[in-house]
């Protein structure tokens, strides 16, 4: 079944061209996919079919009818997970870094999701939806290790992804920067979008971003990095990674944010998922997990002279 959204053009927006103004509304899509939507007729504006070269002015009305998902068999994969905790309710994992969390193009095997069918089919096969994610409340990129949280049946995925919406999340990693910031803590709050150029890359933007909050001590310092203890109060795609860059304290190891002149060699990017509170959906105790920091960036840090937190 296909989804339909529609939009109010405002002020702000007028004078834009409809595909333009596609992109900046569905910031999650690649300009030439949306392109592909207009030019199939799916895209209507004041009820007639619109053309990617339209501009659209205050208060038409632009609807968007979502082409159905393409249906992704799922399997399952017997591998071992690290599980910090586990209920009927929700499990609790240590998520190794090079871990991609669920299927999508280009990667179909070897996902966190393959692996919970593994563990537990009934549960995460009953959740099991057009978008590939049974269970996926939040995520962590590839490349980035520690606790996730995931859910066993749909109301603890219901009340778990509202958490999260809601920001009733409390989100700490630890993050190996190249160069020591002056302060022993700093917050950054700039608000992050799409970048203009480069579509698999999130920037600071100043217009058509999205709110985001990061805060940040230093818990050690040597004379080339540091290890900073961060805490989310927003939820960005590449949110840590951007707003550490555009600070000038890029995360070691990070190929896609990191600077050219940056020498420290890492296998990954340092970045841990270090603790996590939240409510249990179900019981409303108030939890706190903490997957213990990698072999991998115990050694960075090591080379490095920073300490780490036991």
């Amino acid at each position: 079944m296909s989804q339909i959204n529609q939009l109010i053009v405002s002020e702000k927006a007028a004078g834009l061209r409809l595909d333009r103004f596609l992109a900046v509304s569905f910031e999650e899509y690649s300009r030439s996919y949306l392109t592909r939507i207009i030019d199939h007729g799916r895209v209507t504006r004041n009820g007639a079919t619109a053309r990617k070269r339209d501009n659209v002015a205050a208060g038409d009305e632009v609807a968007v009818d979502w082409p159905p998902p393409e249906q992704m068999q799922l399997d399952s994969e017997a591998f071992d997970l690290p599980i910090l905790f586990e209920d009927e309710d929700i499990l609790v994992i240590d998520k190794p870094a090079d871990l991609v969390v669920h299927p999508g193009a280009g990667t179909q095997s070897g996902t966190l999701v393959n692996a919970l069918l593994g563990y537990d089919y009934d549960s995460f096969t009953e959740m099991a939806d057009d978008n590939a994610r049974p269970g996926i409340v939040h995520r962590l990129d590839k490349d980035t290790s520690g606790v996730m949280i995931v859910a066993r049946n749909p109301i603890s995925r219901d009340r778990l992804s509202a958490a999260f919406a809601e920001r009733l999340v409390e989100k700490n990693y630890l993050a190996i920067t190249a160069g020591t910031p002056a302060a022993d803590s700093g917050e950054a709050r700039s608000p992050i979008g799409r970048h203009p150029k480069h579509r698999k890359k999130m920037a600071v933007v100043e217009r058509n971003g999205k709110n985001a909050v990061t805060l940040w001590n230093v818990l050690s310092r040597s004379a080339e990095a540091a290890l900073l203890q961060v805490q989310l109060e927003t939820g960005r795609t590449h949110q840590i990674r951007v707003h550490l860059a555009h600070e000038k304290l890029p995360i070691v190891g990070d190929n896609l944010y990191g600077s050219s002149s940056c020498t420290i060699e890492a296998p990954r990017q340092m970045l841990h998922a270090w603790r996590l509170g939240i409510r249990h959906p179900r019981t409303k105790e108030l939890l706190e997990f903490t997957a213990p920091v990698p072999d991998d960036f115990l050694a960075v840090a090591r080379n490095l002279g920073l300490e780490t937190p036991e």
